[in-house]
């Protein structure tokens, strides 16, 4: 009989407490918003203990929740031995403060939107990725810093021995300073590799590639279908924000005419505005792509209503007037009748299984038409020594016909709109 029993080294989850107050003005119910508050924990590590709940017309000022209830979430805490608590929506730092003395400080109060940067911080494995995620968290921390540093200001307050140095604020103008100047390095860094990206991606617009971009909320499958459709490898798992930093692959359609598909980080709703800042840079593969496809789980109950949320992002982003197609993945997990109905209700929108493949051809035909809307045909005599001009011909247009005369390459093509000018002077008459 050994002397010392086994111990396991895996890390206890930590026992969360869900907080959500019903003001019933949100497009969400509370209990649908707690769930996905619930799986937002459960991505972050943790395990949820409880949930508590209160319905008022707008949150108290001072604690976010009534007094009553914030004594009967203090003693849940210390009864279910919680480590955290998470509200559904974002605190001010007073009232993150505040909640802090009454649950106690062996118990974490967070926000929605400090569970969110913790998930991006986790998953982000770019430098752009990095940096985005750290802007967003010095922004969040900025504001709070007067609530960390509150038991020394309180020490300050009540004089006596060692209070005329004015410890804590010291101390909190030097971690200000800090902050700002961590704010303004971060921006600078980013600001860089957004001018790259953009130099980047007019390369690719003046060289005629057809760009689509894949958007949705988070596991809705848009990994899996730029996997399945590239036959690349990029990490898809069934969890929030699996992909936070954007992806693009080439693609060559049927019809000979080469295209990029990129993924995209996921949305989610109450995303917090300072991310989405923070993450522009990102979601301009979104801006500037030619085609958006909005990815929607037809499984998930609130399809629409995620949906809604997608259309509403790419609003506040500015990409709400570039031509998109609503693709409805995971139709495998709904029955066929259910399929029928929603076939029936969205004729415009494409049904597909990116995990079996089912629908995937029909996808790339309809990506094949909205490429083509806008191509003008010409025909056109293209010397020899244009090598780039002849590639560029066979690679980003369609060939109806070709011949190889004395002068040059002779082709019959449908040129997309943007490359009629590059091939103008070389336009035959008839």
């Amino acid at each position: 009989m050994p002397r010392f029993k086994a111990q396991s080294t895996k890390l206890e989850p930590e026992h969360a407490i869900l907080v959500g107050v019903d003001t019933g003005t949100g497009e969400w119910s509370l209990d649908e918003s707690l769930a996905e508050l619930g799986r937002l924990v459960e991505t972050d590590g943790g395990e949820v203990v409880a949930t508590l709940t209160q319905r008022l017309e707008v949150p108290v000022a001072r604690t976010y929740l009534g007094s009553g209830k914030a004594e009967e979430l203090r003693d849940l805490a210390r009864s279910l031995d919680a480590d955290v608590v998470v509200f559904d929506d974002e605190l001010s730092p007073s009232q993150q403060t505040n909640l802090e003395k009454i649950v106690g400080s062996h118990v974490k109060v967070i926000d929605r939107t400090a569970l969110i940067l913790d998930i991006f911080a986790a998953h982000a494995t770019t430098k752009e990725g990095r940096l985005q995620v750290q802007l967003a968290q010095a922004n969040y921390l900025l504001p709070r810093l007067r609530g960390m540093w509150s038991h020394l200001v309180g020490e300050q307050t009540r004089g006596g021995i060692g209070s005329r140095f004015g410890q804590g604020e010291s101390q909190l103008e030097v971690d200000r300073r800090l902050v700002r100047k961590r704010i303004s390095f971060l921006t600078q860094e980013l600001k860089e590799l957004s001018s790259q990206r953009y130099t980047q991606s007019k390369a690719r617009w003046e060289s005629g590639v057809w760009r689509v971009a894949l958007v949705g909320y988070t596991n809705a499958g848009k990994s899996t279908i730029l996997n399945k459709l590239t036959g690349s490898s990029v990490y898809a798992k069934d969890e929030l924000f699996a992909t936070l930093d954007p992806t693009t692959r080439a693609i060559e359609l049927e019809e000979g005419r080469k295209i990029t598909i990129t993924d995209t980080v996921g949305f989610i709703q109450k995303l917090p505005t300072l991310l989405v800042e923070s993450f522009k840079s990102t979601l301009s593969e979104a801006i500037n792509a030619d085609l958006i496809l909005k990815v929607v789980d037809i499984s998930d109950p609130h399809a629409e209503k995620e949906l809604s949320v997608v259309d509403s992002i790419l609003k506040e982003i500015g990409a709400d007037k570039i031509r998109s197609v609503v693709v409805y993945n995971k139709s495998d997990l709904v029955s066929e009748e259910a399929l029928r109905q929603l076939e029936a209700m969205h004729p415009n929108a494409v049904f597909i299984s990116a995990l079996d493949g089912k629908g995937l051809r029909g996808l790339l035909f309809r990506i094949a038409q909205e490429a083509a809307k806008g191509d003008i045909t010409m025909t056109v005599e293209v010397p020899y020594e244009k090598g780039i001009l002849m590639s560029m011909l066979h690679e980003r247009c369609q060939i109806l016909h070709e011949e190889y005369h004395e002068g040059g390459l002779r082709a019959t093509a449908k040129v997309p709109e943007r490359l009629a000018g590059t091939f103008e002077p070389y336009r035959l008459e008839g």
